[in-house]
């Protein structure tokens, strides 16, 4: 039984660092699975975090030169993952850092050249994973449902709370996904304002009271109303949220309320229109799902609907990397890895671009 040893590499909207795992995959009477060995969670030093969050803004040139330093950067962390573990791999599958995506302007760029990744780790590379499917008239994403389908099909519903809100599940026998919204990105905004990265457990959240202009607000976007397949991002963020939160303002207290709230009804309605059958399973992974707050919230909100299933926390931490990785595996092995039915492109592909390191 052929061992697939991949790792792979994450870098989320939300900013919180470099995710990355060492993952084997194998194919037993046609079923895949898996296991993650190692794994390595990197921050940002403040002057990566602040060029990555301000990317979108910066010249052609300099944003060619951060995709540069970016690469090597990547490649350094990854070359000191396998030392420090002494690891044999087959491929390094890097999602990279998204810095644009307008997919309706047929545009998406993931930051971390694959060549430089390549040559600094001493590893082959694959990366790149969205813009074939853009090309193709897809939204690029979200690309994670490739993993829920062939790795995690015991669950009726899988959510990922991370920057944004995403969810896939089955549908008249294909896979359905799209990112239903927000999720720790404005929450990540707010608790920025007072010094913190983010609120542990939700719990200054927790003592907040509900902003009903505020919430009624966030609820009466327009993105909301899109039919999916349907993808977002940071300028969607920045554009129609920021704004709103700035506009309301109050105690941080009742924007973290408030937003979880918005939230988490945004999610209970996406998933009760599929009219799930009692006792039906959400598995929940992203950050969000160590927020207690959130999470309670959430069950709240979907009463009888669904049962929440929270993993253990590595695999809450690590899932996009796991499916970053396995992706690159179904690349090297020349089988889709991107579902058409997912980002409404006009077929499924195999998407990424491999890299060798220079001799």
């Amino acid at each position: 039984m052929k061992i697939y040893k991949t790792i792979g590499m994450m870098s989320g909207t939300s900013l919180d660092g470099l995710d990355i795992a060492y993952c084997h995959f194998w194919k037993k009477a046609n079923q895949w699975d898996f296991e993650i060995r190692q794994t390595s969670a990197i921050s940002y030093d403040n002057d990566l975090y602040e060029k990555l969050k301000n990317a979108i803004h910066l010249t052609a040139e300099e944003h060619q030169q951060l995709h540069l330093d970016y690469g090597t950067w990547l490649g350094k962390q990854a070359k000191s993952f396998i030392e420090k573990h002494d690891l044999k791999i087959d491929i390094i599958a890097s999602h990279g850092h998204t810095s644009h995506h307008r997919p309706e302007e047929g545009v998406t760029f993931q930051l971390g050249d694959g060549q430089l990744l390549a040559n600094t780790s001493g590893q082959k590379v694959i990366c790149d994973f969205r813009s074939l499917d853009v090309e193709l008239g897809g939204q690029g994403a979200p690309l994670v449902p490739i993993g829920d389908e062939l790795l995690l099909s015991e669950y009726e519903f899988c959510l990922n709370l991370g920057g944004i809100s995403n969810i896939s599940f089955q549908k008249k026998g294909e896979r359905v996904a799209y990112d239903i919204g927000l999720a720790n990105m404005p929450l990540n905004y707010i608790t920025e304002k007072i010094g913190l990265k983010y609120d542990k457990g939700g719990a200054i959240a927790k003592g907040g009271t509900l902003l009903p202009d505020l919430l009624k607000a966030l609820n009466n976007l327009d993105y909301y109303h899109l039919p999916y397949p349907k993808s977002t991002g940071y300028e969607w963020f920045s554009s129609a949220i920021i704004p709103l939160l700035e506009k309301y303002s109050s105690a941080t207290e009742n924007l973290l309320h408030t937003v979880i709230h918005h939230n988490c009804e945004q999610i209970a309605f996406a998933i009760k229109k599929e009219k799930p059958e009692k006792g039906s399973q959400v598995l929940v992974t992203g950050g969000g799902a160590l927020n207690d707050f959130y999470i309670a919230t959430l069950r709240e909100k979907l009463g009888a609907s669904c049962e929440v299933k929270i993993p253990p926390k590595k695999f809450i931490e690590y899932k996009e990397a796991l499916v970053f990785a396995f992706m690159g595996v179904l690349y090297e092995l020349g089988q889709t890895n991107v579902f058409s039915s997912v980002t409404g492109a006009r077929k499924d592909s195999c998407s990424g671009m491999e890299f060798s390191p220079n001799s």
